[in-house]
C-alpha cells in the first residue's frame, strides 16, 4: 500500500508550483524548529507560559522516542534509497525513514496547541498536515512513516498533557 500511494503522489502531484512550495514547507519542519520557536514565544508570555512549557516538553520527548529510540531500532531505509533514480528536490536526508520525525513533532505540537488553546490548534494542524505531506511528496518518507509519526506525536502529547494535568492537581492539594 505504501508504494501505491507513494507512486500515485509522485505521478500526479508534481508541477511547477508544488515542486517549488513543498521544499519550503518541509524546511519549516526541519528539526521541529517552527514548533520550538512557537514554544519559546509562548514561554515569553505569562498568559501562555504553561502552554509553552508543555509544548517544549512534548517536543523533547517526541524527539527522544522517535529519533533516538524507534528509528535506529526499525532502521527502515528511505524511499529514495529503496527506489533509486527519483530526482530529489531537497538534499537527501540522513538517517532512517520510520517514523517520520517531521510528522511526529508536527502532530505532537499541533495536538498540544489544540488541547491547550483551540485558537492555535486549527492552524497548527493545517501546518502539520502540509509538513507531513511534503515528506511523502519529496520522496523521503513512506506514507506509513507519516501515519505512524503522527500517531506517535499525538500519543506522546496526550500522555504528557495528562501528566501535567495530574501534576497540577496534586500540587494544588
Amino acid at each position: 500500500m505504501d508504494s501505491i500511494i507513494l507512486n500515485f503522489i509522485q505521478n500526479h502531484f508534481h508541477n511547477g508550483f508544488t515542486d517549488w512550495i513543498f521544499p519550503y514547507i518541509t524546511t519549516i519542519g526541519n528539526y521541529g524548529l517552527v514548533w520550538v520557536l512557537i514554544g519559546l514565544c509562548l514561554l515569553v508570555s505569562k498568559k501562555y507560559r504553561r502552554d509553552g512549557l508543555i509544548l517544549l516538553a512534548v517536543l523533547a520527548v517526541t524527539h527522544i522516542v522517535g529519533e533516538m529510540a524507534i528509528k535506529p531500532l526499525v532502521a527502515r531505509p528511505r524511499p529514495f534509497v529503496t527506489f533509486p533514480g527519483h530526482r530529489l528536490l531537497i538534499s537527501p536526508p540522513s538517517g532512517y525513514s520510520f517514523p517520520s520525525g517531521h510528522a511526529a513533532s508536527s502532530f505532537a505540537a499541533a495536538f498540544t496547541l489544540w488541547k491547550t488553546n483551540k485558537n492555535f490548534g486549527i492552524p497548527a494542524f493545517i501546518l502539520a498536515s502540509l509538513i507531513a505531506f511534503s515528506r511523502v511528496f519529496l520522496f523521503v518518507h513512506y506514507p506509513s512513516d507519516i501515519l505512524c509519526g503522527a500517531i506517535l506525536g499525538v500519543l506522546i502529547s496526550y500522555f504528557i498533557l495528562v501528566f501535567f494535568k495530574n501534576h497540577e492537581k496534586t500540587t494544588k492539594m
